[in-house]
């Protein structure tokens, strides 16, 4: 099924347009786009993409849309799909900063991100399960993630070195595994 430049610009937009709390937010969205509402990606080409999106430099939902449009129609595609992505997000920040100063402080707006922030971690929470029982992750691992945020968090160790550590000990765990 070829895909339409206007249905991909559309659905990225409805994504862009509809996810609060930034790119890991908008993967159960992405998902039920790409793959539940268009079929344009399937189950494991989708977090084939979410990998490699997150492996990626740059910007998690930017680097998504590309390989997606791209995927589906080449650099015009990839285009479409990321203009799409950001257009809502690029309008909403500059409508924030013209009335920045007049809600700064203000107890309302205050209290509207404050109630926000739960939910966003719920948003970016939902998809890590579900990715992680589609990719059938073996749950003796979940230790390491944990692990890996109690260094940030609470020994506020650099998570660039616990991403090296973790690469290092992931090359030397394959060494042995595959020598084995």
């Amino acid at each position: 099924m070829t895909a339409k430049y206007c249905d991909i610009f559309w659905s990225f937009l409805r994504v862009g347009a509809f996810t609060i709390g930034g790119g890991y937010a908008m993967i159960p969205l992405m998902q039920r786009e790409l793959v539940e509402r268009h079929r344009w990606l399937s189950e494991e080409e989708f977090l084939d993409e979410v990998a490699l999106s997150q492996a990626m430099p740059g910007v998690f939902a930017v680097n998504m849309a590309s390989m997606t449009g791209y995927r589906l129609r080449g650099v015009r595609g990839a285009a479409a799909a990321i203009v799409g992505n950001v257009l809502v997000p690029i309008v909403f920040i500059l409508l924030l900063a013209m009335f920045f100063r007049t809600f700064r402080g203000n107890p309302i707006v205050d209290r509207i991100f404050m109630g926000l922030r739960p939910a966003v971690v719920a948003l970016i929470a939902a998809p890590v399960f579900t990715m992680a029982r589609n990719a059938k992750v073996r749950w003796s691992n979940v230790w390491i993630p944990v692990a890996s945020a109690l260094l940030i968090w609470l020994f506020g160790v650099s998570p660039i070195v616990v991403v090296l550590a973790a690469a290092l000990l992931g090359y030397i765990y394959s060494l042995i595994t595959r020598n084995s």
